[in-house]
């Protein structure tokens, strides 16, 4: 969250950026609330150092963007760019600390539905490697607010799956993946098409941002199918 933002938001911005922020938090505290921020309650698993260091990343990440809005629609525009730092190493740290967790999942066996933990691997490494890649694009435009803060927006929602996947409700695990991703893209769709509809077209940071974060998630569960995949992910977990 590196920006310029120029002008202030006007009030539907600061409306459409409130409410952003307000459903990444509580679909993500929702999701992770049995196994991580409430997991004394419930008494689940332990979790490893690594899994913890991830936790507290993303969770940093979340902060960061609800006080990134808050700061830019308060027009404190300076403080939105000293964070800023502290956004672009807090990406390289998401990136360096999530592919090992991945990584160690699948040595615990983890996995969801009727994959096996090789094969379900590549959903978590994938979401890493989007989530870089549209964070990224938007501390390359962090001059360019319309792009920045959009490709932001993307790159928050896109890292919203790992959570609903987590709803503890044995039904909706039942479906697996299809679901978890289907209702991830439907935040997405709803956001994007408000955002459309605001300003009477779609903006391009939306349209390719979408479009990358869509084109992936086919192609990660057909890549989890192939023997290439099964023989990398083998190497991976050692």
């Amino acid at each position: 969250m590196v920006a310029n933002p120029g002008t202030a938001f006007s009030n539907t911005d600061r409306r459409f950026y409130a409410w952003a922020a307000g459903v990444t938090v509580l679909i993500a505290v929702g999701g992770f609330a049995r196994t991580y921020y409430l997991k004394s309650l419930f008494g689940t698993p332990a979790l490893s150092l690594l899994v913890h260091l991830h936790a507290a990343l993303m969770t940093a990440w979340v902060l960061l963007f609800v006080i990134q809005t808050r700061l830019v629609a308060a027009r404190r525009t300076d403080l939105h760019r000293r964070l800023g730092v502290f956004g672009a190493l807090l990406i390289v740290a998401i990136v360096a600390v999530g592919i090992p967790a991945a990584i160690e999942s699948a040595r615990r066996g983890v996995t969801i539905g009727d994959l096996t933990p090789l094969m379900f691997m590549v959903l978590p490494l994938g979401t890493v490697i989007v989530f870089a890649a549209l964070a990224g694009a938007a501390v390359a435009f962090r001059r360019r607010s319309d792009i920045h803060k959009r490709l932001m927006l993307l790159a928050t929602l896109s890292i919203l799956t790992p959570a609903i996947a987590r709803v503890p409700w044995p039904a909706f695990r039942a479906v697996g993946p299809p679901l978890f991703i289907g209702l991830t893209d439907l935040c997405v769709v709803a956001f994007v098409a408000w955002d459309t509809w605001k300003h009477r077209r779609l903006h391009p940071a939306f349209g390719w941002g979408t479009l990358l974060l869509f084109a992936s998630q086919p192609g990660r569960i057909a890549l989890a199918h192939t023997a290439a995949w099964e023989r990398f992910a083998t190497w991976l977990v050692g």
